[in-house]
């Protein structure tokens, strides 16, 4: 969904992390802010958030519980090559979004 007049795009984020007691997500689109963007969790543990962002390139993370993690389904590791994270300066992941 696109508004006109602003050039923003609805994005839907989700992380699943059935365990997790509080997930936010993080990026580039809120200066890595641990904690503006919670995220609304059900009974399935799908954690999910929707940004109005203009189309570019973005990196984010989840912070699940207070852990910085690129997926909680993936190591967070450069090695893990996952098609869509890009190793950042610490030498952990980050998860890539392309907003068209």
């Amino acid at each position: 969904m696109e508004s006109e007049r602003s050039g923003t795009k609805q994005v839907e984020f989700v992380c699943h992390a059935p365990e997790a007691k509080a997930v936010f997500l993080a990026g580039t689109f809120n200066g890595w802010s641990p904690t503006d963007e919670p995220m609304a969790g059900n009974k399935r543990g799908e954690w999910r958030t929707t940004l109005s962002l203009r189309p570019g390139r973005y990196e984010y993370k989840f912070v699940v519980d207070g852990h910085w993690v690129c997926d909680p389904s993936c190591p967070d590791r450069p090695e893990h090559r996952c098609p869509v994270c890009v190793t950042n300066a610490v030498g952990t992941m980050n998860k890539v979004m392309m907003v068209v």
